[in-house]
């Protein structure tokens, strides 16, 4: 089944975000997948348009994900432990995927992802190899896989080629992790090259993080983003144990190892950025690093509240992220940044909402390789969704002042319409694609944890 097209169309919005305010009667005109004109006050909806529900918004950015983790919702969340706890039941799920297990899972995901308004994901793509470390036939299989599954989603891609050399500092790739690992930085770079971008993908790059990748090979990684104007994401300072072990062998925070070997940069996106110093701070700040909080995540796995706002005052852009997929709700994710910094200080007020708005849409947007999307306007990509505003969690005064209704008060369970690139991808909350996306995922996690 197609999702269907508007080729060269129009909608037609009740009212529409148009950063920073909300405007009524909005008529958005698409042209080959991008918005020719957007007219506030249009009167009722002209003959053929076609009509949205509710809210327009830009359609959102999920700037980190990984799609496999999906299969741990329900069965991780109860229970002591920690972060490292948690990470052995995900490498139990890894060792079962193969590419055709993943790519059912990952279309399933990224379909639940769409009917939360979600129109491209930041996939942290680092499961490339079979068991023990056994190469596909193609070696890219499995990031082919995750590049199909968006496209039967519907959803734009940018996947994020993850070297992942060592279990810790020192230490070789522990027998989960072979699958992860190509050798060296020379190796991935080389695997990783052969992918290609499509209409609805981009190539980026990743370094899992300072204890994955051994520091002399640190530059490799940011050299061949660098040379392809690639983003370059990393998981940076999650936990306190892997501050204190960057320390012991390097005498540094591992902000300070990746400034050291070149990686922070405007298009480099530093994931989670929970425990740092003041010293890490300036030097995030002063190098226009993209910050990628996953508030659910971060609170699921008891990782802690990272400074958001310091950092955002300091002058780094803030995107947002599902990770782990305990939750996928962006509306959730872009409050909780502000939630989570009214109970460290016991005050209110720390971001507007169109700020965090923008987070979700514009900012995450342009940290995955897509400056041209997540925004409501002349030129820009023709992605968008629509927030009823009559359901028990939206209904009440009309949003005649910003983003507050969706950003407060809205759930995934609110958005209606998802159009990606003109074409209508979810309609009045149905998926055109995967119309029993419950099932879908149901099925495709059975397969991998049973």
């Amino acid at each position: 089944m197609q999702v269907a097209a508007q080729p060269d169309g129009s909608f037609w919005a009740p009212y529409a975000w148009i950063d920073p305010v909300v405007e009524r009667d909005v008529l958005i005109t698409v042209a080959d997948g991008r918005i020719t004109a957007v007219t506030p006050d249009s009167g009722p909806a002209p003959a053929g348009a076609a009509v949205l529900t509710g809210l327009a918004l830009p359609g959102m950015a999920n700037a980190h994900s990984h799609a496999f983790h999906r299969a741990l919702r329900g069965s991780v969340q109860v229970g002591s432990g920690t972060f490292w706890t948690w990470r052995d039941a995900m490498y139990r799920v890894a060792d079962r995927l193969d590419p055709d297990s993943y790519l059912a899972l990952a279309t399933a995901a990224y379909a639940e992802m769409a009917l939360a308004g979600i129109t491209a994901v930041g996939e942290f793509h680092y499961l490339h190899h079979g068991s023990g470390g056994r190469r596909y036939q193609d070696p890219n299989a499995m990031g082919e896989a995750l590049i199909e599954a968006a496209a039967r989603a519907g959803i734009r891609i940018t996947l994020l080629d993850t070297c992942y050399l060592s279990a810790g500092f020192g230490e070789p790739p522990n027998q989960h992790q072979q699958r992860f690992s190509d050798g060296d930085a020379d190796a991935w770079a080389a695997r990783a090259g052969e992918l290609k971008p499509r209409a609805h993908a981009r190539v980026g790059a990743a370094v899992h993080s300072v204890r994955a990748v051994p520091a002399d090979q640190l530059a490799t990684v940011a050299a061949w983003a660098d040379e392809r104007r690639a983003p370059l994401h990393v998981h940076l300072s999650e936990q306190v144990a892997e501050n204190d072990a960057c320390l012991a062998a390097h005498g540094v925070t591992p902000t300070q190892l990746l400034a050291a070997h070149g990686v922070l940069g405007p298009r480099t996106s530093a994931v989670h950025a929970t425990h740092l110093t003041d010293a890490d701070i300036h030097l995030l700040s002063a190098s226009s690093t993209v910050i990628c909080m996953c508030p659910t995540t971060e609170r699921d796995l008891a990782d802690g509240i990272g400074p958001a706002r310091r950092l955002a005052h300091d002058g780094c852009a803030i995107s947002l992220g599902s990770d782990s997929h305990a939750v996928v709700d962006p509306f959730e994710e872009a409050r909780a940044l502000e939630l989570n910094e009214r109970l460290a200080t016991q005050q209110r007020g720390h971001w507007t909402a169109a700020a965090l708005l923008r987070a979700a849409t514009e900012d995450g947007h342009a940290s995955l390789g897509w400056p041209e999307a997540g925004r409501l306007a002349a030129g820009a990509l023709a992605d968008f969704c629509t927030v009823a505003l009559d359901t028990p969690r939206t209904a009440g005064p009309a949003p005649v002042l910003g983003a507050e209704t969706a950003v407060f008060a809205a759930t995934a369970s609110d958005v209606r319409d998802v159009v990606v690139g003109g074409r209508t991808v979810v309609r009045d909350g149905v998926h055109a694609t995967v119309p029993a996306v419950g099932e879908a995922l149901a099925a495709a996690i059975a397969a991998v944890t049973v």
